[in-house]
């Protein structure tokens, strides 16, 4: 009775004894150190998680490209004010009024604000409504100081201050980064632990062992502590940009792809175990079978990654090398870290279903015969379909994920309002509304124009006469607020302070804060800076200032920055998917030696993709309500399910490839299917789960990104690599491997006694 290579036959044979092993001192030693070096860069690697916010920034001005307008003004605007402080907003409301006993109480309140730690100097009076219901003033946080912890601090203050039906709001930029930071605290706690979570149950029904999924586990978090050690660092020198963002898809990335990789190994090293009576032969075994396709997978991910360096948006560049770093330690602890470990427990490992020596794979076919269809389970039911209708599952398949994808046209990702970015509650959200019933709306978040001395004329009169601007002012030192008035009487500028004294008090004349010849008008919006009207105002602003003004003047504050964002990420992603396309094709064909099968499988993850930003479309709007989506949205996901989905293709295909060596392609098609099936779908259920677990952070963005692509990755799974590929490339036969020599039916069969 024959053994195949890989362990496919139906009855029970005896075991490989392999003589020429290495030696015991090497066999004990090697794993040892492999084990000692892992512990040891994750147990320095492990503090590092309540560390990161030490080197992460939520400024969005810092992720935009150099050459923006609004990067061009932040960076300028250090020349006119100490430090980089965040103004707050801080809004008092009382229907029907603000009494004289509410002011005085406020006026109280902001002196002792003043002396409060993490405010900067510079903190405004008191400014009432026209209506009388509401006071503003603003409160300049130090950049120096943690945001969110300040702003806290003052919402607490404030509150407890208040007279009884007076309602106070801290809102404006500074409001908003405490709201995202709040957000982004889940992190370190409640996401890893999600996914871990749901990664160790659905471990325990795959394996049915109380032993294993601690490994896998295990691997998965020592390869997160050691890339997030790296990254820290990195960071911390400045190399690489961290946000709150970055640092959540980095620690679902690197949980499920190591977590995905170690399926695969543990898959190879069960089959080893049942084929060799060493473990450090069935090591090696594993290892053996196990390397191409993970380095392959892995090294798909980091080149898909990799990409987004070509991004204008630094938010976009920052995930490249961040995310990269994380799978390249994914893929080492896969390949080094759990082998050691499988190999220390052995076959103790799987208890209490441990694999004996010589015992029956799972994959069996009818009859004795290696190269006969395996008709056994699911997976032998599924592989009996194909091969009896190959050209009509693929065929439905396709079509069914075209329907899909017509969804598409219903996807809003042309950006979305700051104020829509927090899920569930936001005290500077709401703040912002109440504002806009009070105040002009976007007087917590003034557009900011840098301009030449000279010119200062004419960009005033265009402010002034601009829809949607009001109360053009200039920065300028000696006064309370740190501003005057701007205007222009007979063809010239003319800068004022607002009065100190009592009412009726004549302005008296300002000089402006000058920076290398510029200065900074600002002017305030009528509507919210976030919303569309102010979009169109500063769009237009900039194409007035464009014709009007000799000299380059550029345009920057809230708004702006929403638009350089959304400008840059339409470009990044109109850029960077037809290369990572491009890039994982090239993978594909050196990796299978063929042009049609990489080019076919590149055409199904791109359909699979369509199909679930389509249905992802259709739920946003219809049954989650989302206002619309962040344009870098369709390209994390397009990365994330291309490169990943990808991965279950070369899982799948690495195997077929080897089977149809032996058997043919079509028999070799259905083989590696039935062997592969479990794994794979085990894997994508793992990485579905694990980005699932963004959804429990209350940041529109991430919510969506996790919809994608688990929902992307269950459909890739479940139908592209169950149903459509198999079926495709069984219709097609040998051709599919075009231009190697399997495409012309040579096979090498290697059959072992």
């Amino acid at each position: 009775m024959t053994h195949g290579r890989h362990g496919e036959a139906s009855t029970t044979t005896a075991p490989r004894r392999d003589r020429n092993g290495a030696p015991r001192w090497l066999r004990i030693l090697l794993p040892a150190v492999l084990i000692l070096l892992w512990l040891t860069a994750a147990g320095v690697g492990g503090p590092y998680f309540g560390k990161v916010s030490e080197v992460a920034t939520n400024d969005q001005t810092s992720f935009l490209p150099a050459s923006a307008d609004a990067t061009e003004v932040q960076a300028a605007l250090d020349g006119f004010r100490d430090g980089d402080d965040i103004p707050a907003l801080v809004l008092f409301v009382r229907e029907g009024g603000i009494t004289d006993d509410d002011r005085s109480a406020i006026d109280d309140e902001l002196t002792t604000i003043a002396s409060t730690e993490g405010v900067a100097d510079g903190v405004s009076p008191a400014i009432p409504s026209e209506d009388g219901e509401a006071l503003e003033a603003f409160v300049p946080i130090s950049g120096d100081a943690e945001v969110g912890d300040v702003v806290e601090a003052l919402r607490a203050q404030l509150a407890d201050a208040m007279p009884s039906g007076v309602e106070v709001f801290v809102t404006g930029p500074a409001g908003f980064t405490a709201d995202l930071t709040a957000a982004f605290a889940g992190i370190d706690g409640i996401l890893l632990l999600t996914a871990l979570g749901a990664v160790f149950l659905i471990l325990i029904v795959v394996y049915r062992s109380p032993v294993l999924p601690f490994l896998v586990l295990g691997t998965s978090l020592f390869a997160l502590c050691t890339a997030l050690l790296t990254v820290w660092w990195l960071a911390k020198a400045g190399i690489v940009l961290l946000n709150g963002q970055v640092q959540g898809i980095l620690f679902i990335l690197v949980i499920g792809a190591a977590t995905d990789y170690s399926l695969l190994y543990v898959s190879r090293y069960r089959e080893a175990l049942r084929d060799h009576e060493r473990r450090w032969d069935a090591t090696w075994a594993a290892l053996r079978g196990s390397l191409e396709p993970i380095v392959a997978s892995g090294g798909t991910v980091i080149a898909g990654l990799l990409c987004l360096l070509l991004s204008d948006l630094n938010s976009n560049k920052a995930l490249g090398p961040v995310a990269a770093i994380g799978i390249v330690f994914s893929v080492l602890a896969a390949l080094t870290f759990l082998p050691a470990l499988l190999l220390a427990c052995g076959r103790s490992s799987f208890w209490p279903l441990r694999p004996k020596v010589g015992s029956e794979h799972r994959v069996q076919s009818a009859t004795d015969d290696d190269d006969a269809v395996p008709t056994t389970g699911l997976w032998g039911g599924i592989a009996r379909l194909i091969s009896r209708r190959a050209r009509i599952v693929w065929i439905g398949s396709t079509l069914l994920l075209l329907v899909a994808s017509l969804g598409v046209v219903q996807l809003q990702a042309d950006g979305v309002a700051q104020s829509d970015l927090i899920l569930g509650k936001s005290e500077a959200r709401d703040g912002q509304f109440a504002l806009g019933e009070h105040f002009p709306a976007g007087s917590a978040s003034p557009v900011s124009v840098l301009t030449r001395e000279g010119d200062a004329a004419e960009v005033i009169a265009i402010l002034e006469g601009a829809d949607g601007l009001d109360d053009v002012q200039v920065l300028a030192s000696g006064t309370p607020t740190g501003t005057a008035d701007a205007t222009v009487r007979d063809g010239e500028a003319v800068f004022t302070a607002p009065p100190t004294g009592p009412p009726g008090t004549p302005s008296s004349p300002a000089d402006p804060t000058v920076d290398d010849g510029r200065i900074v008008l600002q002017a305030t919006l009528d509507t919210a800076p976030d919303s569309a009207a102010a979009e169109e105002t500063v769009r237009q602003l900039r194409a007035d200032l464009d014709t009007g003004v000799g000299t380059h003047t550029p345009v920057g504050g809230v708004t702006a920055t929403a638009i350089d964002s959304n400008d840059a990420a339409i470009h990044d992603r109109n850029l960077i998917i037809p290369v990572v396309l491009v890039v994982i094709l090239l993978i594909l064909m050196l990796l299978l030696r063929s042009v049609l099968a990489p080019v076919l499988l590149i055409l199904s993850v791109v359909v699979s993709f369509g199909a679930a930003l389509g249905v992802s479309a259709l739920v946003f709007n219809h049954v989650l309500g989302f206002p619309g989506a962040d344009p870098s949205v369709p390209l994390y996901g397009f990365v994330f399910l291309v490169a990943l989905g990808i991965d279950y293709n070369i899982f799948l295909m690495t195997r077929v490839r080897e089977e149809s060596l032996r058997v043919g392609t079509r028999a070799g098609v259905l083989r590696g299917l039935a062997i592969t099936g479990g794994v794979i779908t085990s894997a994508g259920l793992v990485l579905a789960a694990t980005f699932a677990a963004l959804g429990v952070i209350p940041i529109l963005f991430l919510a969506q990104i996790a919809f994608i692509v688990a929902f992307g990755v269950l459909l890739d799974t479940i139908i592209v690599r169950t149903l459509l590929v198999p079926a495709l490339s069984h219709d097609i036969g040998s051709a599919i491997w075009w231009p190697s020599k399997l495409a012309k039916g040579r096979v090498e069969h290697r059959h072992a006694a």
